[in-house]
């Protein structure tokens, strides 16, 4: 049976976070151990990317039957680009706080951690987000009782959380692990040439201290 995975996307986000998902769950479409249909949604007819160039996603948030997807992937994007209008809004908590209440993952990228945290689903758990000199998005996230760790990808139960674009093919794997199997990942990372980090990678803080 087919899974299915929303890729939600706010204005502004950022097009290497979201194609973490597209290229690990497209590949895994191929030629993994079962089908994985990623379907982008939005809550416009037409984005822009945190870069400038348009983007239109597959279908529209009220187009959509929450029931029928087995998981949410949330790209981060720019303050700048106008992310968080969309990204921290009621329409993008309600539909992270259905996935989390049915115990579906919730994959998030960067600051995308921030929308979960604005849902209200991270309250007491351990997650992750873009930290910075000056700890701006750390203390946001930690405003919503949050759990800070700092890590390149956090695991609390069904909700990933990273710090940065150059974790979204992590998080995407991390996903894919959750949706089939480890044996899964380990075939499309072969397949995609993507060897996992080592562990200095997963140790290393964002800020030095």
């Amino acid at each position: 049976m087919t899974k299915k995975v929303m890729l939600l996307l706010a204005d502004g986000f950022e097009p290497l976070e979201a194609a973490g998902f597209t290229d690990v769950l497209g590949w895994a479409n191929i030629d993994g151990s079962e089908p994985i249909q990623l379907i982008s949604v939005g809550l416009k007819a037409k984005l822009t990317a945190t870069f400038g160039f348009s983007v239109i996603p597959d279908l529209l948030i009220d187009e959509v039957d929450l029931d029928d997807f087995d998981a949410i992937a949330i790209p981060g994007g720019f303050e700048g680009a106008g992310f968080y209008k969309e990204a921290l809004g009621d329409k993008f908590g309600e539909i992270i706080r259905y996935f989390d209440a049915a115990e579906k993952p919730v994959a998030s990228v960067c600051v995308a951690s921030l929308a979960v945290a604005a849902s209200g689903c991270l309250k007491g758990r351990k997650a992750t987000v873009y930290h910075q000199v000056g700890g701006k998005r750390k203390a946001q996230l930690e405003e919503s009782g949050a759990i800070f760790i700092d890590s390149p990808v956090v695991k609390d139960n069904n909700i990933i959380t990273s710090t940065g674009p150059g974790t979204a093919i992590e998080v995407a794997f991390q996903l894919l692990e959750d949706l089939t199997c480890a044996n899964n990942v380990a075939h499309i990372r072969r397949l995609m040439r993507m060897p996992a980090p080592d562990q200095t990678w997963f140790n290393t803080p964002q800020v030095a201290v």
